[in-house]
C-alpha cells in the first residue's frame, strides 16, 4: 500500500525538524564546513527536497537562526502575567523571566552561532535583538509611561531606558550563564534585585529641595 501525500501538519514538522538539525550541524562544524547534502542526509530528506525549501546554504542558516530567535523569544503575554501594582515586584519579575529564558537549550544555541558568524551575517545580530528584546522592551516603556504619569519616575527617553534596564539587570547574569556557569536561585534574586534598585533609584522623582 502506497504511503498518502504527508499532511500539512507533518510536512511542517518535517520543516521544522529540517531547521533543528541545520541549526545543530552549523553550530557543530561552523558554516564553511556545513554542506547542504550533509544537513539533507543527517535530516533524512533528499537534497533537492532541501534545495525546494532554500535556494542556498546561507538561506538555509538564516531561517534556522531566525527560527532559533523566535523560540528565544518571551511574548509579550508572558511579560505582562507578571505584571502587578507593584512596580518594584514587576521589574524584579520580568528581570527574572528573561534570565530564566536564557538557560534554554535555544538560547545557548543562539549566542554561540551569533557570537561566531555575526561577522557574516550581522542583519541576525541585530535581528536577534530587536525580536528578542522587542516585547520586554515595549511592556517596560508602557510601564514607565504608567508611572511617570502616577509621578513616581521620570523617564524622557523610555526606550533608552528600557534597554539600559535589560542591560543593567540581566547583562551580568546573561553572561554568566552564556560562558557555562550556573547561578543559583537565591543569587539571580539578590542580582536581581539589587540592579533593579540601582535602576529605579536613578529614575524615581525626587522632591524640589526646600519643598
Amino acid at each position: 500500500m502506497r504511503a498518502g501525500r504527508p499532511t500539512r501538519a507533518q510536512q511542517a514538522q518535517r520543516h521544522e525538524e529540517l531547521l533543528n538539525v541545520a541549526l545543530d550541524i552549523f553550530l557543530e562544524r561552523g558554516f564553511e564546513q556545513t554542506t547542504m547534502e550533509e544537513i539533507a542526509t543527517c535530516v533524512g530528506m533528499s537534497k533537492r527536497t532541501v534545495y525546494a525549501y532554500y535556494e542556498d546554504k546561507a538561506a538555509l542558516f538564516k531561517a534556522a537562526v531566525r527560527r532559533a530567535i523566535t523560540l528565544y523569544t518571551l511574548p509579550r503575554a508572558a511579560l505582562e502575567a507578571v505584571v502587578t501594582d507593584d512596580l518594584e515586584e514587576t521589574l524584579v519579575a520580568i528581570g527574572r523571566l528573561r534570565i530564566a529564558n536564557l538557560t534554554l537549550p535555544v538560547a545557548g544555541k543562539l549566542q554561540r552561532i551569533l557570537g561566531t558568524q555575526s561577522f557574516r551575517f550581522p542583519e541576525l545580530f541585530n535581528e536577534s535583538f530587536e525580536k528578542g528584546a522587542g516585547p520586554a522592551i515595549d511592556l517596560l516603556c508602557a510601564l514607565f509611561a504608567r508611572y511617570e504619569t502616577l509621578g513616581e519616575i521620570a523617564v524622557a527617553e523610555p526606550v533608552r531606558a528600557a534597554t539600559a534596564f535589560l542591560s543593567l539587570v540581566v547583562g551580568g547574569p546573561a553572561r554568566i550563564i552564556v560562558s557555562g556557569n550556573v547561578l543559583d536561585e537565591a543569587e539571580t534574586d539578590q542580582r536581581v534585585r539589587f540592579a533593579v534598585g540601582l535602576f529605579l533609584n536613578g529614575v524615581r522623582r525626587r522632591a524640589a529641595p526646600g519643598a
